[in-house]
């Protein structure tokens, strides 16, 4: 796939919660793949190695599309927690909406100058690699998924000790670790996980997924253990489903918010990345 110079213009649709869902396509526009990127729980498009992963990805002749999730909790600037209650209500139905939204968008070709690409990716990290198990299984659109850290399953916000005064105060508090930021945490994602534990059951989505995966995972990933992968990777049904454990890594590949540079453990992780979709989009 030749080099591209990719051009990144913002988008603003409407998320699954009525409100505003902001993202970006880097792109050298036309007939070309797309990869789009999922942040986690907590997460957003522009944290840390989001948009060097996405230009990395343009830079190589995809589209690469992010954005963040109706309930990301971040607001216009892009940066801080200001959108507080939105975090509040999210759901992962929500998510999958919102992905399904985007994805919608994509197919139209509004942002390839009328042509749609010619093949689709997901990428996805944490909680998000999870929403992107999900959709894959479900959407035949999806060609090939790169999952980082992904959870093996819902749920895990919580332990179950936690819901019965999680009901009686009808919140928790989340707290943001980076910008010491504390975000209710409502029980609408409580309602979700209980009215629809089925639709949500990501090992048993990865039964049903034929895209081919790659499943990455840090061996010293502190917040999901590297287990998940390997629970995932045997659930896995897609005949090209392979996993790459890297020694040393973090739940986030060895790299924080601001982007303080690649370290060996990303770069490793950025370089799977596209050869994966390289391989199984061109």
């Amino acid at each position: 796939m030749p080099l591209a110079t990719p051009v990144k213009r913002s988008f603003r649709l409407t998320g699954a919660d009525g409100g505003p869902l902001r993202g970006d396509v880097r792109s050298a526009g036309g007939a070309r793949p797309a990869v789009v990127i999922c942040h986690g729980f907590k997460g957003f498009k522009d944290w840390g190695f989001f948009p060097p992963l996405a230009e990395r990805l343009a830079r190589a002749g995809f589209s690469a599309v992010s954005f963040n999730f109706s309930g990301s909790g971040v607001g216009e600037d892009g940066e801080s927690f200001s959108e507080r209650e939105r975090f509040g209500h999210n759901t992962y139905s929500h998510e999958l909406r919102d992905l399904e939204i985007v994805l919608g968008a994509l197919g139209s070709g509004e942002w390839g100058g009328g042509v749609g690409p010619t093949a689709i990716g997901l990428f996805g990290h944490s909680m998000g690699g999870a929403i992107a198990v999900l959709e894959a299984a479900r959407d035949d659109r999806i060609r090939a998924l790169v999952t980082w850290a992904a959870v093996a399953r819902f749920g895990g916000l919580w332990q179950p000790e936690q819901v019965p005064e999680w009901r009686r105060t009808g919140k928790i508090d989340v707290v943001n670790m980076r910008t010491g930021d504390v975000l209710p945490l409502y029980t609408d994602i409580l309602d979700d996980w209980e009215a629809h534990g089925a639709a949500l059951d990501v090992t048993g989505a990865a039964g049903r997924l034929r895209a081919p995966w790659l499943i990455v995972h840090g061996e010293q990933d502190e917040s999901v253990p590297v287990e998940a992968a390997r629970r995932l990777h045997g659930a896995a049904a897609a005949a090209s489903t392979e996993v790459l454990l890297i020694p040393g890594a973090s739940h986030t590949m060895n790299v924080g918010h601001p982007w303080p540079g690649a370290s060996p453990e990303v770069e490793r992780a950025f370089q799977a990345t596209a050869h994966w979709f390289g391989r199984h989009l061109a």
